[in-house]
């Protein structure tokens, strides 16, 4: 497979669920866009959904999320993806892939969520009760989950590069600053459970309101800093403070939160062609990370 992801059609899918699963193989099967970048996702009849790796680094969540999501649904008030299945490798899809329960619900926009200081409280909560289960026996973070919840350190290299890269749309001497003030600070409390990847394609509303979340590959434990990124990838000053007052942050968690978060908009829009929707997307976090930083000072 090299660095390529690999080719999941419908028919595929098909043969997959057909072959493993032939209870299922009058439901229907319609490919989910967007399908997402780690996973490919189809939907299974009104009920069911089909997930698949589309690259054997994403194929360790598989297992995962069928270990440890019905435990951490238990402790949790919003619904989660809730594993049925699990599927087996075969010569024509070499990887183990899932069938889970189809969560109602749309992804996350800011024309859907009215009331973005409400919706902040609501995740924050939601977050809290995930940070509240026992995470003794869960899996320390590492390369199984892209080391979300590890220490930054990890991407120190990708930050600097691209923060020696850029040129003169932003003051890099502040940015430097965000970064070294989130390295300056270690996570020394107990591990809690973090879900990986709290961004808005994984969260679902309904009437404004939080309706479910999905996309677990990212679970693991360790510090919960990665999962506040939505303070600056989606909320704004008000909501940002109800998100951080719900969560009652403290201001250590906020730096490598806020570093977290630099990270992984610096790389966005430096790897990606200028002008395209991710490169947009990661020159709108700086703006806001910068905007937020002079404020906060």
């Amino acid at each position: 497979m090299g660095n390529d992801h690999l080719e999941i059609p419908a028919a595929l899918v098909r043969k997959l669920v057909d072959e493993q699963f032939p209870a299922w193989r009058d439901l229907p099967i319609v490919k989910v866009e967007p399908s997402g970048h780690d996973n490919r996702t189809f939907r299974l009849g009104e009920t069911l959904a089909v997930r698949l790796p589309s690259h054997a680094r994403y194929a360790p969540a598989v297992e995962k999320e069928q270990r440890w999501l019905p435990v951490l649904a238990a402790g949790l008030s919003v619904p989660i993806t809730e594993p049925v299945a699990k599927g087996a490798p075969t010569e024509a899809y070499p990887l183990p892939w899932s069938v889970n329960r189809w969560l109602d619900g749309e992804p996350v926009t800011p024309a859907n969520v009215p009331d973005k200081v409400r919706f902040a409280a609501e995740l924050a909560g939601f977050l809290r009760e995930l940070q509240a289960i026992d995470a003794a026996d869960g899996p320390p973070a590492g390369e199984h989950n892209f080391h979300r919840g590890g220490d930054l350190a990890v991407y120190e290299g990708n930050t600097v590069s691209v923060l020696e890269s850029l040129e003169g749309e932003w003051d890099r001497s502040l940015l430097w600053d965000v970064w070294q003030r989130a390295r300056e600070t270690a996570y020394r409390d107990r591990p809690v459970w973090v879900h990986g990847d709290m961004a808005v394609g994984n969260l679902l509303v309904k009437d404004g309101r939080l309706a479910g979340v999905i996309d677990f590959g990212g679970l693991g434990t360790g510090d919960p800093a990665c999962d506040l990124v939505m303070a600056w990838t989606f909320f704004e000053a008000d909501s940002r403070d109800a998100f951080f007052r719900t969560l009652a942050a403290e201001r250590d968690v906020i730096d490598r939160a806020r570093g977290w978060a630099l990270w992984k908009a610096l790389i966005t829009y430096a790897w990606n062609e200028k002008g395209s929707d991710l490169s947009n997307w990661g020159k709108a976090v700086l703006d806001e990370i910068v905007r937020e930083y002079r404020q906060s000072g």
